[in-house]
This record gives structure tokens, C-alpha cells and sequence, in this order.
């Protein structure tokens, strides 16, 4: 992630109950004889977890199960990323560098970066490099390509249904990749598939994704950091200041951007359809209805009129 020679000290924070399987993945973390990673720690102390540090990835969020809806996954996840902030403001650099892997991941990075004012909100992120991933593959498979031959597709808006996921400055082996699909193929399989993909994992193995999401994580942090490649952008959900395609302000949406020397930015010129004009704002208006239920101040619980209070004595 951050080049052959960079040693790291890896800080794992989990919650107290779980502190004995978190040591088990240090023990594997340790079989690895990784030459880079100096130290592990393993604690339950923000404080500890978050003395000093350069880069934080946060995965751990309320997973979501079968029969959840995404207000029930926001409503658990919420306290958590207020406290996450907190520890960040607290404790992190100020240069520190923030990427949001538990869902709702661009809600959760909003709430993250609202309780951590001294940090710089450009140094937030919300994971859609998994979506763009996904998208990337996809389209390899369909055009029997492999995945480095598919570039500069798109991801629009949230990590959620209604993220925009679009071919139309993607190019395949040189060519636009738009000229080689059918709308069909686009409207009623592609857009879909990706869209659902999260849902399609959690069918078929119960638990969300993993594997595919750590290495989305591994992929938006090697970018950001050590730069994207010449020609290539990449989707990241940044924090849009309201100048980007007539996105509101004060949202973590996910845009095409090129990162170079630790700083990433939005390509502003990337032709849109009406259509997908249209679905960007779905996502927009979903990310502005979580913003406002998870920013609302909590609802003060009822007095219970009819209960009596205890006769003192």
C-alpha cells in the first residue's frame, strides 16, 4: 500500500468482548512474518488506537444481516462513527488520512468527520472503490477482456442501490466502452448487478462482503497515497463542497478523481446523460435523507404521565 520500503505499526481496536479473537488475528498476522510491519498492537482504548496515527481504515461497523433495511444499519452504525470521531479529533494527527469501510459508508463517514471539526474533511473518504471493482470486472467479463484492459468507468453517489455506476467515459482494450455495450445490456444487467452485488454476497454467504471489501480498502488507500496511475481515475466518495456536477454540499458522494502526492482530485469534465443525470440525483436525495436523520438531534423519550412516583418514606 505504501511502497516496499515503508514499515508500518499496525494498531487493531475492537471492542472488549471480542479482544480473544482479535488476538487470534494477531497470531496469524504474526505466522505471516510480514518484513514491513514492525508492531501490532490490539486494544480496546481509542486512545491507544488512535495516538498519532497517519492513516485510519474503519471497519468496524454493525454488520448488516438478512431482513435489514438500511435505516435499521445506519441507526445502529451512527453512535459508533460519533464516538470513532471523536477519537480522531482526539487523538489522530490532523493530517490524518480516513477511509470508511462499514456501511452506510458515506453516512457513516459524514457522521465520522462532523465530530472530528479540527481534521480536514478532504481527509475523509467513504469506500466506492469496491463498487468501481465491481463494475470494472463486470465489464471485463461480459466483452471477455481482462479487468486491466476496462478503464475510467464511474461511480456516482452512495454505496447503496442508488449508486450510478457508468461506462460512459470508460474505455475497453482503447476504445469507449459505451460503443461496444447495448443500452439493454447496460439498463437491465450491468447497472443492476453492480448496484445489488453487496445483497448478492450477503445471500449467498451470510455475512457481508469481506474479502472483496478489504481489498477495495487496500486499493482506495495505495492511490490515494502513492498516486493513481497516468490516464486512470478512480472512485472515491470525498466530501463535495457543492462545485462538482451540481452535487449539494456537506455530502459524501462518490466521484471520478485522479489522486497524485497524497491529495486527491475530482475530474470536472466527464460527459453525463440526461438518464444518468437523473439517477445521480436519486443518490444525492438518499444521501441528503440519511444526512438528516443521522445529524438530527435524538427525540426526547415521552414522560409515562400515568405512572405514579413512590410515596417517599
Amino acid at each position: 500500500v505504501f511502497g516496499s520500503d515503508k514499515r508500518v505499526v499496525l494498531n487493531l481496536l475492537e471492542i472488549t468482548p471480542v479482544l480473544p479473537a482479535l488476538n487470534g488475528v494477531r497470531m496469524e498476522l504474526d505466522d505471516c512474518a510480514y518484513p514491513l510491519v514492525d508492531d501490532i498492537v490490539c486494544t480496546d482504548k481509542p486512545e491507544v488506537a488512535f495516538k498519532d496515527v497517519d492513516y485510519a481504515v474503519l471497519v468496524g461497523g454493525f454488520p448488516r444481516k438478512k431482513g435489514m433495511l438500511r435505516k435499521d444499519l445506519l441507526a445502529k452504525n451512527a453512535p459508533i462513527f460519533k464516538g470513532m470521531g471523536e477519537a480522531l479529533e482526539k487523538y489522530a494527527k490532523k493530517t490524518v488520512k480516513v477511509v470508511v469501510v462499514a456501511n452506510p459508508a458515506n453516512t457513516n463517514c459524514l457522521i465520522c468527520a462532523s465530530n472530528a471539526p479540527s481534521i480536514p474533511k478532504k481527509n475523509f473518504s467513504a469506500l466506492t472503490r469496491l463498487d468501481y471493482n465491481r463494475a470494472t470486472n463486470q465489464i471485463a467479463q461480459k466483452l471477455g477482456v481482462k479487468s486491466r484492459d476496462v478503464k475510467n468507468v464511474v461511480i456516482w453517489g452512495n454505496h447503496s442501490k442508488t449508486q450510478v455506476p457508468d461506462v460512459n467515459n470508460a474505455t475497453v482494450c482503447g476504445k469507449p466502452a459505451a460503443e461496444q455495450l447495448d443500452d439493454k445490456y447496460l439498463k437491465e444487467e450491468f447497472i443492476p448487478c453492480v448496484q445489488g452485488r453487496g445483497k448478492a454476497i450477503i445471500d449467498a454467504r451470510g455475512f457481508s462482503s469481506a474479502m472483496s471489501a478489504a481489498n477495495g480498502a487496500k486499493d482506495c488507500l495505495r492511490d490515494w497515497v502513492k498516486g493513481t496511475q497516468k490516464g486512470k481515475t478512480v472512485a472515491m466518495a470525498i466530501y463535495s463542497d457543492g462545485s462538482y456536477y451540481d452535487i449539494a454540499k456537506d455530502i459524501f458522494y462518490s466521484f471520478p478523481v485522479t489522486c497524485k502526492d497524497g491529495e486527491w482530485t475530482v475530474v470536472k469534465d466527464f460527459k453525463i446523460t440526461d438518464e444518468i443525470k437523473k439517477l445521480m440525483k436519486e443518490s444525492e436525495k438518499e444521501l441528503l435523507d440519511e444526512k438528516k436523520e443521522a445529524l438530527a438531534p435524538p427525540t426526547p423519550k415521552k414522560q409515562d404521565t400515568n405512572t405514579k412516583k413512590d410515596d417517599k418514606k
